[in-house]
């Protein structure tokens, strides 16, 4: 157990009201119990990876997982034209699932406190199923994954969310995950490092930093409606509080109709030129490798370098793999903007290389402040001084940390101010909460960033 463990259990006490005794015990025996330590690796001597001596691709003997390859993009968005970077290929499409049941009209969902190699503070949350295929048909030859057939099987319950969503686009290449909630009627006990936990409590844990893992975050904001009125009493029913609850729940009039947003966004991905071009990881213009690691040549944006694992949490004890390290905590907020009397988030039409599409719906503001020395993003410096009473949502959450190490961002929802103009540049939009929720029912409109902050958002009443 290390220190950031330990900081991250007090912070459970401190920010989480209204979260059972139960759980923050159940927690803690796990934290106590966990059993892993991860070891930075000179990536030359990763066991079962190796370099491909033609391309300098970072492969797994298997064939399987995943390969670090090289990108090349040309674009006419935004100030940089042309660059080229390292990325993770994942084709397959992993399993993201989260049981629910509904007791005495309280939704629970069934989650599980699972190590990752690249986690800050080892233990998360996650869904009760999180696993890439090479995992759930045990490639890696461990045990198998619990809950799996719930996911696999429709029959063995209600199948309220199946839709395929990206993850993060600026260092994953068409990565896509199954995003499930399958909701069951008969009892269905809680398996070692399993829990049974109210969608409130999950909710007002979203509040602690680095404890509800991203893959949680995706599939709680694809939750359907009737999921997301919940207990409340967080926000008083007047001012921005008040246009929240309208902004979620669909009640009010939308600055702009479903049609409107849609064809804006539509327009914003014709708008722009994009090439994108894999190419050989030997020999990336501005990036170097060394016998430890692969980095860019300024020391900014991010790093790959190689972990040993051992645990005795997971399916297999002990292995070596790469995983993406970026330099620095990164951004991702949303100004929200009370019009009409219904709370608007101003939703960026983002590029980003490696996504399925070019272009998904993310949050105002995305990126790491740290890379940005000269021009900087939109809207990025009003964020930085906003006042702390306008600052509605605050928490510092984990991304990834299966592929990344120590990845974490500082997420914010930020109430703007008078003076913020309600005309902004063609690449943004007003939108309400309830249409970017509806647009979840479908894939690849919405980036795992901006989802994050939905479920955030829902978390606030």
């Amino acid at each position: 157990m290390t220190s950031a463990d330990l900081d991250s259990h007090r912070n459970i006490d401190a920010r989480a009201d209204g979260v059972g005794e139960g759980f923050l015990s159940w927690f803690a025996e796990r934290v106590r119990m966990s059993g892993c330590q991860v070891d930075l690796t000179p990536l030359n001597e990763l066991r079962g990876w190796a370099f491909d001596e033609a391309t300098g691709n970072l492969a797994h003997e298997s064939g399987r997982f995943f390969v670090v390859e090289g990108l090349h993009i040309r674009t006419t968005y935004g100030p940089v034209r042309e660059w080229s970077q390292p990325i993770i290929n994942q084709p397959e499409i992993g399993i993201l699932g989260l049981l629910v049941k509904t007791v005495d009209g309280v939704p629970y969902c069934l989650v599980q406190a699972k190590m990752e190699p690249g986690n800050l503070n080892t233990m998360q949350l996650s869904p009760t199923v999180q696993a890439t295929r090479s995992n759930y048909t045990r490639i890696h030859r461990g045990g198998g994954t619990k809950y799996l057939e719930y996911f696999t099987r429709p029959q063995a319950g209600r199948v309220l969310v199946d839709v395929l969503q990206s993850e993060q686009g600026s260092w994953f290449l068409r990565k896509r995950n199954r995003n499930m909630v399958v909701q069951v009627d008969d009892t269905v006990p809680a398996a070692d490092g399993h829990y049974w936990l109210s969608l409130h409590e999950i909710r007002q844990l979203l509040r602690v930093d680095g404890l509800v893992n991203m893959d949680t975050r995706t599939v709680l904001s694809c939750l359907p409606d009737s999921f997301l009125a919940g207990p409340g009493g967080a926000l008083a029913e007047e001012g921005m509080a008040a246009a929240i609850v309208r902004s979620v729940s669909g009640e009010g009039r939308p600055h702009h109709s479903a049609a409107a947003v849609l064809s804006w966004f539509t327009s914003a991905k014709c708008r722009h030129e994009l090439a994108v071009q894999r190419v050989p990881l030997r020999g990336l213009p501005g990036w170097r490798r060394t016998p430890e690691e692969i980095t860019h040549d300024d020391g900014r944006h991010f790093s790959i370098v190689g972990v040993t694992v051992r645990t005795n949490h997971r399916e297999v004890a002990e292995w070596n793999q790469p995983l993406l390290y970026p330099q620095g905590r990164g951004l991702v907020a949303f100004v929200v903007k009370s019009i009409g009397g219904v709370a608007h988030l101003l939703v960026h039409a983002r590029f980003q290389a490696g996504l399925l599409d070019i272009m998904e719906m993310g949050p105002t503001v995305q990126c790491n402040p740290e890379n940005y020395p000269g021009a900087r993003p939109e809207f990025l410096d009003y964020v930085l001084r906003a006042p702390a009473e306008r600052i509605v949502y605050d928490t510092v959450l984990a991304e990834e940390g299966g592929r990344f190490y120590h990845s974490q961002n500082r997420y914010l929802l930020l109430e703007a101010g008078e003076d913020f103009p309600l005309e902004v540049p063609d690449d943004f939009c007003w939108v309400t909460a309830h249409q970017l929720t509806t647009l979840l029912r479908h894939g690849y409109y919405i980036n795992v960033e901006a989802r994050s902050l939905l479920a955030c958002l829902h978390s606030l009443w």
